[in-house]
């Protein structure tokens, strides 16, 4: 399927997520085999959170990363653009609050939250750059942030395995489960993904710094920490208290 175009993006995003929401979660063990709960548990495991930190779950979908980072101890909040994903979130009763917010203007206060975490929510942003700098934004100083997504292997061996499955399987069995076109743009939208050296720029344009990354299953995956420097509403280039929300 073709991408959507930059305007298009957040109505074309937010509109699939809403369907494909009852089918989310299994279509994610199906896709991994169930490993993507480790990759889950491992991204919380890195924001090394100490009991009753405020934790922002960022594009939270149905809320698997919220649920273990409340069980991990953090106060946590869920922000999603899609409405439906966010019903699936609260059927769950995860013990957090959800919002449903866009990740280019959170409703929260300036260095009000501990940690922030992600998972395969970076190629759906409209603007990358302008997301992470929200994220600095809302984290305080020393605030910790940690990106699971999509890679692609460095072994040629691999990436060719890799594709198959992830452009023909995973599709196929996309539309055996929930909808085909909705996994057909999920390999695709791997263009909208900064290579490593990019990402890393932006993270520190955006005031992070200690910047990370981990391969998860031979490249298939990444996790991606940093840290909020002293600095970051300077280098994001946004004014101090911009939200007055909590």
């Amino acid at each position: 399927m073709s991408l959507p175009e930059a305007g298009a993006k957040r109505a074309v995003v937010e509109a699939m997520f809403d369907r494909i929401a009852p089918r989310y979660d299994l279509m994610n063990r199906l896709m991994t085999f169930g490993i993507d709960r480790g990759w889950r548990r491992r991204a919380i495991a890195a924001l090394a959170l100490r009991p009753d930190e405020r934790v922002l779950d960022l594009a939270c979908g149905s809320g698997d990363l919220a649920a273990a980072a409340v069980e991990a101890g953090g106060r946590v909040v869920g922000v999603d653009v899609s409405a439906g994903m966010l019903r699936e979130a609260r059927a769950r009763r995860l013990g957090c609050g959800l919002v449903r917010a866009d990740a280019l203007a959170l409703p929260l206060a300036d260095a009000s939250i501990d940690a922030v975490v992600s998972g395969f929510a970076l190629r759906n942003f409209v603007d990358l750059r302008a997301a992470l700098a929200e994220s600095a934004r809302v984290l305080r100083p020393g605030g910790r942030i940690a990106l699971l997504e999509v890679d692609r292997p460095a072994s040629a061996l691999l990436r060719y395995g890799h594709a198959i499955y992830f452009r023909r399987i995973v599709p196929i069995l996309g539309a055996l489960v929930a909808e085909r076109d909705a996994y057909a743009y999920l390999p695709e939208s791997t263009a909208y993904l900064p290579d490593e050296p990019t990402l890393r720029g932006l993270l520190a344009a955006a005031g992070f710094g200690a910047i990370a990354k981990r391969s998860l299953l031979g490249g298939a995956a990444q996790l991606v920490t940093a840290e909020r420097t002293d600095d970051a509403a300077e280098r994001a280039g946004r004014p101090a208290e911009r939200s007055p929300h909590a």
